[in-house]
């Protein structure tokens, strides 16, 4: 079927060029030249896409894009004048496609027909199941959760997928920013081009202009070689400003141009290229408080928050925590190559959704894993999750209410904005944050606190059966070893073991024999003292020190990164 446009201008020779590029493109299209022209056009037939300039004889065009966009799907883009940048930003607001400068560049009009003949007219049929839908499909299996802040989170992302407006996504950390960054780009007309993250706290200042821009060979002391920036590796698709708040002033200045001009001029070189990107940007800060202390400029700010997308708790979900710990579950059975997929009892399930989560849904994954490493079975019960005791007050019915905890997430603008009390949470990509060892079978007092610290060698990978403690392991293997005779490995396994059979021998608190910085740290440090022991054993072969300990490879060295221990230790 032939596609067809309705381009709306004054300019007879601007839209006589206009037609000649839509039909070399096959497509046929009607030309209106003012406002009321194009709305009796619009009303009589259909067409697949609308492309209207912005002042107009007899009106402005954002009343056509507010109508059209206001009741029905297809997708309108404007042509600007230049340095008509906050009219083409106002019509984004309103739900316009994109937008074109004049003076007209053709490529860059046939990019734009391109990606708007990709927008899908999902919504269009009232009879169509949207769970039906390959996109929707996609979301719920990215976005896990059906809670209700989440329905109208997915509705909205799928809004902003069929736009090239630069979308704001606010949020504390750990709520998937990233994951929804991919998703939006996924679901967009852009889905065949790149999508390049960028974390911009990381990159140094110094660097910052050849990161984002890149140079020509010789323009400076160690360009050995031409080096492309990373807009030019995001053309076509989408670059994501993770942390943007971290961008300095100086490179502020250099971003707005562009993002505002669509063009980059690599370090060394005489002339700009031009770049078609969409800029998605993310920051758990508040950026308006730092427009205020002025840390960030206004004029980026208002060019990067066209669209504003805050992203909940998961405090404000907690409806979503048992389908989300039985996906994470999953993910690191099948990671970890498990025999038997780990499981959540009942109980572990209900202390998870009492718990205060204040690292989001990235704490609730760590938090899994460290469950499925201490546990000695595929069930995870509540003692593996390594929580404090709840009081009576944590399980009263308002602390599982999410619909109360927080407001179902919006896109916004910064014209209409009412900050809702949410701030964060889907998927990470990656877990990450210290885990500290918990343990799984000490004994509690009569207030629920933890009096013992346990050495069960089970602790120390998932379903471990075995009973010996880490000392009488390392300590029996030892015996078998020609190099425990003598040195500091002998010293340091008798060390591991006095220490570990004699806890209250440590700094005291209150004459109770408790240690003086905690349990935690305490399990830290003889957990870190054993595996050390067992690596200098070995002579720094994990897989040996493995067997030494009674546990896995991948159990050791998920251990050794989590308590930071390297080949420099064992000097």
């Amino acid at each position: 079927m032939t596609k067809t446009a309705l381009v709306v201008d004054d300019e007879v020779d601007l839209c006589r060029l206009m037609q000649i590029t839509l039909t070399k493109m096959g497509i046929k299209s009607d030309v209106a030249y003012t406002l009321s022209q194009a709305r009796d056009y619009w009303q009589e037939r259909e067409y697949d896409f609308c492309l209207t300039d912005l002042k107009l004889p007899d009106g402005s065009g954002l009343e056509l894009v507010k109508e059209i966009s206001g009741s029905t799907n297809t997708p309108i883009a404007v042509i600007t004048a230049h340095g008509s940048m906050d009219l083409a930003i106002e019509a984004l607001k309103l739900g316009a496609f994109d937008f074109v400068n004049k003076p007209l560049e053709l490529p860059r009009l046939r990019q734009l027909v391109e990606n708007a003949l990709k927008v899908t007219h999902q919504g269009d049929d009232p009879e169509a199941a949207p769970e039906c839908t390959p996109e929707q499909k996609l979301l719920d299996s990215r976005l896990i959760g059906d809670s209700a802040v989440m329905l109208p989170l997915k509705n909205t992302i799928l809004k902003l997928a069929r736009s090239q407006a630069p979308v704001f996504l606010s949020g504390a950390s750990g709520t998937g920013k990233e994951v929804v960054a991919r998703l939006i780009h996924d679901l967009s007309p852009r889905r065949d081009g790149s999508f390049v993250p960028v974390n911009c706290g990381a990159i140094p200042s110094e660097l910052m202009e050849s990161e984002f821009f890149g140079h020509k060979k010789g323009s400076f002391t160690g360009a050995v070689a031409d080096k492309q920036g990373l807009f030019q590796q995001a053309n076509g698709g989408t670059l994501f400003l993770d942390e943007v708040a971290d961008l300095p002033l100086a490179m502020q200045v250099k971003l707005l141009r562009a993002i505002q001009e669509k063009t980059v001029r690599a370090i060394g070189d005489t002339k700009e290229i031009p770049v078609d990107i969409r800029i998605l940007s993310a920051t758990h800060k508040d950026l308006s408080q730092l427009v205020q202390a002025g840390t960030f400029r206004q004029d980026l700010y208002y060019r990067i928050n066209v669209i504003e997308l805050k992203l909940p708790t998961l405090n404000a979900r907690r409806d979503d925590i048992p389908v989300l710990a039985t996906h994470f579950l999953a993910l690191i059975a099948e990671e970890w190559q498990l025999e038997t997929p780990p499981s959540l009892t009942t109980a572990a399930c209900e202390r998870l959704q009492h718990h205060d989560f204040a690292g989001n849904v990235r704490e609730l994954r760590n938090l899994l894993e460290r469950a499925v490493t201490l546990a000695e079975t595929p069930n995870i019960d509540v003692n593996h999750l390594g929580l404090p005791a709840l009081t009576p007050a944590d399980t009263e019915p308002q602390a599982m209410s999410s619909a109360t905890q927080g407001t179902a997430p919006t896109a916004e603008t910064p014209a209409a904005r009412t900050h809702p009390a949410s701030a964060d949470t889907l998927l990470p990509n990656s877990p990450s944050g210290q885990m500290a060892p918990i343990d799984s079978s000490a004994a509690h007092d009569e207030k629920g606190q933890l009096i013992q610290a346990p050495t069960s060698a089970s602790n120390l990978h998932p379903y471990r059966t075995h009973t010996q403690h880490y000392p009488s392991v390392i300590k029996g293997a030892a015996a078998n070893h020609p190099k425990t005779a003598q040195g500091d490995s002998a010293e340091n396994i008798k060390t591991a073991n006095q220490a570990a059979q004699a806890p209250n021998e440590t700094k005291n608190i209150n004459n109770l024999g408790l240690p003086a910085q905690g349990l935690e740290h305490y399990l830290q440090a003889q957990e870190k003292q054993l595996i050390i022991t067992a690596l200098k054993q070995t002579g720094w072969n994990k897989t040996q020190a493995a067997e030494l300990l009674g546990t896995t490879f991948r159990s050791l060295r998920y251990r050794m990164k989590k308590l930071e221990i390297d080949e420099d230790q064992l000097e």
